[in-house]
């Protein structure tokens, strides 16, 4: 059976209390820090959704919302300080929110498709991501999509693995069955 992957834009009403509960999920705080009371994570929420640097989005298995990633311009990010960037350079961030959804091979293929969105862009050479250096699971799931570790960086909060992933061996290694999760 086939699950279908679905990203659409995070909505201010719809998704807040989704995303301060996911950021109150115990497998969420020590990476995302932001387990804060809902009048902060409003404020924070508003301020995100109005950076033009990123766009923000729910991902969902068919069409039910479970993870939630930030999409970013590097040059115009706290990591585009550390690393020599393209202006075309594109981010990620994310995080699966119910507990329920981990554990199930979600993350990659998840990851898989959001990148390849990211390669839409034709100047798009290159995606960066900057896990926390603690998180092995999801620098794991990082290598196993195509991105490469480059070095540790020290970022305002926290300590990361700066890791790429070059568009053509991603094209040519993940182009097939992305979309969808066989389950």
């Amino acid at each position: 059976m086939q699950k279908r992957i679905s990203f659409r834009p995070v909505e201010f009403e719809e998704d807040l209390e989704r995303l301060h509960q996911w950021h109150h999920e115990p497998h969420v705080i020590p990476f995302w820090k932001l387990n804060i009371p809902l009048d902060r994570y409003r404020k924070h929420l508003k301020s995100f959704l109005a950076d033009s640097h990123q766009d923000l989005h729910i991902g969902m298995l068919e069409g039910i919302p479970m993870s939630y990633w930030e999409t970013y311009w590097a040059k115009d990010d706290v990591l585009g300080k550390h690393y020599d960037w393209h202006p075309a350079d594109q981010g990620v961030h994310l995080l699966i929110g119910p507990p329920s959804y981990l554990g199930k091979g979600y993350a990659l293929p998840l990851l898989q498709t959001i990148t390849r969105w990211l390669f839409r862009h034709d100047a798009t050479q290159k995606a960066v991501a900057e896990p926390d250096i603690r998180n092995e699971k999801m620098i794991h799931i990082f290598e196993k999509c195509g991105f490469r570790f480059q070095h540790e960086i020290e970022l305002p909060d926290k300590r990361a693995a700066l890791m790429f992933c070059h568009r053509e061996p991603f094209i040519e290694n993940w182009t097939e069955g992305v979309g969808s999760i066989d389950v």
